[in-house]
């Protein structure tokens, strides 16, 4: 019966002590990402088991198994490590496996789901947004938008959303040709007022036009990143939602392109050059899009 009761104890103690994660593995990712992120190519073992708050004798460990494996490399001379040449492997591998459309698509259907509108992926290709991923919610109203259909580059709330992440050489070039669609008609074009749009969607996250594109239609728009922080395209939401909503739908367009730009391998503290975007107003809209 002794026997059997310290049986018992023993099992609930392996039980209990059980983690989701592993520590060591927690921490070798932990120095990959630290040798990957810092300005110097290579960083000393005080250096990193300084960044990364773990004892010397445990990060050499690590870092040797790494080695072994060629995810890090150790210069003999100056005692320095950096990241090894199967990294590159592993990436080329990832980077030839991602299809954007596969990885947005599952984001699209939450937004439209949650917002009864339409729900779009724009992919950049020279002058003009190409769709190439497309969701509607259960509205009664459809848009007739088309897998393939070109936008140009300039147009409405895509056009600010997009322009406004640009490079400010590439921005200012556009910003100076003379015929653009922020508002339909280049006609129609108010350059401070643009200016101070391209603003705010830097520090919100997200562009919008209320109407103005095609009257009755409001939409909001938000960039999208991949790998080195690469703009790629944008999301957009449209619909016959009301004015009031444009500030809600649109941090939460903003919040979801964030999450799909992780997701294509992006920094996620790089993607925004204002302040982070809020979640605050659309917090429940997230938890309500069921993602993985």
């Amino acid at each position: 019966m002794k026997h059997t009761v310290e049986k018992v104890k023993k099992a609930n103690k392996k039980v209990l002590s059980y983690h989701s994660t592993v520590p060591a593995v927690e921490q070798a990712c932990r120095i990959l990402l630290c040798l990957s992120k810092n300005s110097n190519h290579k960083l000393g073992l005080t250096e990193i088991c300084r960044e990364v708050a773990i004892h010397k004798s445990k990060g050499f460990s690590i870092l040797n198994t790494c080695a072994k494996f060629r995810l890090v490399e150790k210069d003999p001379h100056t005692k320095t490590y950096s990241l090894g040449p199967e990294l590159l492997s592993l990436a080329r591998h990832f980077l030839d496996h991602l299809r954007y459309p596969e990885v947005v698509s599952p984001f699209l259907q939450s937004l439209a789901t949650a917002t009864n509108g339409t729900a779009l992926f724009g992919l950049i290709d020279g002058e003009h947004v190409i769709v190439v991923g497309k969701h509607e919610g259960s509205h009664n109203i459809g848009f007739t938008v088309k897998l393939g259909h070109r936008f140009h580059i300039t147009l409405g709330a895509h056009g600010k959303s997009i322009v406004a992440f640009m490079p400010e050489t590439e921005r200012e070039k556009i910003l100076s040709k003379k015929k653009t669609y922020f508002y339909r008609e280049p006609s129609h074009l108010q350059l401070d007022r643009l200016r101070e749009e391209l603003k705010q969607c830097r520090e919100s996250g997200f562009a919008q036009d209320i109407g103005e594109i095609t009257p009755g239609v409001n939409v909001v728009s938000a960039p999208l990143f991949a790998h080195r922080d690469k703009l790629i395209g944008c999301l957009i939401l449209m619909g016959t939602f009301s004015e009031s909503k444009i500030r809600e739908y649109g941090s939460a367009v903003a919040n979801l392109a964030r999450q799909v730009s992780i997701k294509l391998g992006a920094e996620a503290e790089h993607l925004y050059q204002g302040k982070r975007v809020s979640e605050q107003g659309n917090r429940s809209f997230i938890q309500s899009s069921t993602i993985h």
